[in-house]
């Protein structure tokens, strides 16, 4: 990440989220706006890396969720319980400031996320995305997470074959 260090910490309300620009304005509109209501109603965790001077560098949130079985890919499914659907963790968002894109910053996010998802004391079988568009499916793809069959842009990785390489990268 070119040098640069960042802290990957709980959002709180001290954090100033009015100069975040990822060049998305869905995700710029939600971190300005939205995000600490979605956490005050218990729908969202939020977690942001600070630069030293306290800078929002980049943002993700994670909830729970649930895959059904049947929209699995089938080599998946049939290693598992018969459940209609197995828990998850969903990534809602992930954005990095304009300021610190191309350093390697959403791949510490990604791998922060693996590694809280994977070492969470309540069960999850995957961390899914939802992937805006096909450019961020590939990254996901690259971080190798797998599509469901007939969603190709709603991918998932289970939490217990994250890569070796993922943990301890996050940017603490």
């Amino acid at each position: 990440m070119s040098g640069a260090a960042f802290r990957i910490v709980p959002l709180e309300a001290a954090h100033d989220r009015t100069t975040f620009e990822s060049g998305s304005a869905p995700l710029d509109r939600y971190c300005r706006h939205q995000i600490t209501q979605d956490i005050r109603r218990r729908v969202t965790a939020s977690f942001v890396a600070l630069t030293h001077e306290g800078r929002i560098a980049g943002y993700y949130t994670l909830a729970s969720a649930s895959i059904l079985l049947a929209h699995l890919p089938a080599a998946t499914s049939k290693k598992l319980p018969r459940y209609p659907s197995v828990p998850a963790v969903r990534m809602g968002r992930l954005a990095v400031d304009r300021g610190f894109q191309g350093q390697g910053l959403g791949g510490a996010l990604l791998a922060d996320a693996l590694e809280r998802a994977a070492r969470a004391e309540i069960a999850a079988f995957s961390l899914a995305v939802d992937a805006k568009d096909e450019s961020a499916a590939a990254f996901y793809r690259h971080h190798s997470f797998i599509a469901l069959p007939d969603s190709p842009l709603t991918l998932f990785l289970q939490l217990a074959t994250v890569p070796p390489s993922f943990r301890g990268l996050g940017a603490n």
